[in-house]
């Protein structure tokens, strides 16, 4: 990772920053000096306002002492699964492409499905990633490897204070719903009342049924620390991995490419290249032979009548990937409609 330039600072005004980096631990938009000013700054690491970042992967350690059991290994996959599909369905695909339709009901129960994946709030996920593909792999792009090194595209540049504000002025369209802008300004309520659900639950199944073998804090540990830290890593990866490793079906402006492994780990966001090619889309795995189970529950939510309006890849994007692959043929399975019923704009 790269060093951040350091900056001379007096004593006063570090214990100024300091007060203010731990009240953002709980608020995320006190911000006494306007976001822009924020932004403005040369990147730099925040020790404090980090603190609960470190304790993420620290509580990861607990394992020594509460040990492990089936129950809780099963959790913390099932819950990097489920909350993997809150990032990469609802973060992403809806909160920062509207890649499908939903009603007002529907966008907040994205929205704290995403939340639980203790990865900031909506409007800060999606404000970043639509910078992001403005800027994609140049200068001005936040967490490029190419531009800024591995380790900082990976996990430095949440560290930096100049990247901890939203930027309202990406997200006008969610920044009109006051349940979101709660949601984003708030972003550790949903991550703790995640984690003290799943310690009241272990402790509830020790107790009620001690065969499973599963404590409370096993619970937590497995559960929220070993299965967030992993989430967020597998989640990272797209960010860093992703502009390094895999094959590029298209031309694009940066150095996005495709990579099964990073499909895998991320429930399809690792076709990159293609999602790069053409955002819109609900599937980034173009082609059927291109897993993106994320895209598969997708389609079975727009069957209960959930989420509707699925986008599809334009025929275009296909011809243009077959003339540069001669004999790539096939789109896959077809995109789904919408019900009669759902036709809300």
């Amino acid at each position: 990772m790269k060093a951040p330039p350091k900056t001379f600072q007096p004593q006063g005004e570090r214990r100024r920053l300091s007060w203010i980096s731990i009240v953002q631990w709980f608020d995320a938009g006190h911000l006494p000096g306007g976001a822009e000013a924020v932004r403005s700054e040369p990147d730099g690491i925040d020790w404090v306002r980090c603190v609960p970042f470190v304790l993420l992967h620290v509580g990861c350690i607990g394992v020594i002492w509460t040990g492990w059991s089936w129950t809780a290994v099963a959790v913390a996959a099932a819950g990097y699964v489920v909350r993997m599909f809150g990032v990469t369905a609802a973060y992403h695909r809806y909160f920062s492409h509207k890649s499908f339709k939903t009603s007002r009901a529907g966008q907040l129960l994205l929205a704290l499905w995403g939340a639980t994946a203790a990865q900031r709030g909506p409007l800060w996920w999606a404000a970043h990633h639509r910078h992001h593909h403005r800027h994609s792999d140049h200068e001005e792009d936040a967490h490029s490897p190419h531009v800024h090194g591995f380790w900082w595209s990976h996990i430095g540049w949440i560290t930096s204070r100049r990247n901890f504000p939203t930027d309202v002025s990406q997200v006008k369209d969610l920044a009109r719903y006051p349940e979101l802008v709660f949601l984003d300004r708030f972003d550790v309520l949903v991550p703790a009342l995640y984690a003290v659900a799943l310690w009241a639950a272990g402790s509830w199944l020790h107790g009620h049924a001690p065969v499973l073998g599963v404590t409370g804090g096993q619970l937590l540990v497995w559960g929220f620390f070993i299965s967030t830290t992993a989430l967020f890593h597998g989640t990272s990866c797209i960010n860093s991995l992703a502009h390094l490793i895999g094959r590029r079906r298209f031309t694009t402006d940066d150095d996005s490419r495709n990579s099964l492994l990073l499909a895998f780990l991320t429930l399809g966001e690792g076709w990159h290249n293609n999602h790069h090619r053409y955002q819109a889309a609900a599937r980034q795995g173009f082609y059927w032979w291109e897993v993106d189970p994320t895209y598969y529950l997708l389609r079975v939510l727009s069957w209960t009548g959930l989420i509707w309006g699925l986008k599809p890849v334009p025929r275009g994007i296909y011809d243009e990937a077959e003339r540069r692959t001669p004999g790539l043929t096939g789109e896959g399975l077809p995109i789904a409609r919408p019900a009669k019923a759902h036709t809300r704009s």
